[in-house]
């Protein structure tokens, strides 16, 4: 059974998939890795969850306020004997739920092109690919998404 619980980035759960995150992406990511990791610090956000298929722990993300009206989504991941299974979709429609329940009116994303799956994921949820926002307006390997919640 899949189930969910919301945290802060202070949950021990939390960080063990970060930690399983930023190893993925340093491989990824190579010599542009140092670039993006000085973004994805998990030091104080407050809106994350963590998903859990029965006792084992499966998935995360997170988001931080972008400006008034919208959040960003931040350090999605699924433990790869899980993946391909809708649980990054159920992940991101609980990060959604949360920011609309929050008053938010759309959210913003940045993902690497050497994330192909991540780019299907947010395409599959009805994401639009829109402009690199800063500080990934120069960055090739950057493509940003925005929904409307």
């Amino acid at each position: 059974m899949l189930y969910y619980k919301r945290c802060s980035s202070d949950n021990q759960n939390f960080k063990e998939l970060v930690t399983l995150l930023d190893a993925d992406l340093a491989l990824r990511d190579g010599d542009e890795n140092a670039f993006y990791a000085q973004f994805n610090g998990i030091d104080a956000l407050k809106n994350c969850v963590v998903l859990y298929c029965d006792e084992t722990l499966v998935a995360c993300g997170a988001f931080k306020e972008f400006n008034e009206e919208s959040v960003e989504i931040k350090r999605m991941y699924v433990q790869s004997d899980y993946r391909g299974k809708g649980i990054a979709s159920k992940a991101l429609l609980v990060l959604e739920e949360w920011a609309k329940e929050l008053n938010y009116t759309y959210t913003v994303l940045e993902t690497g092109l050497r994330q192909p799956e991540a780019i299907a994921l947010y395409k599959k949820n009805n994401y639009t690919v829109i402009d690199n926002y800063p500080p990934y307006e120069h960055m090739a390997n950057s493509v940003c998404f925005r929904k409307v919640l």
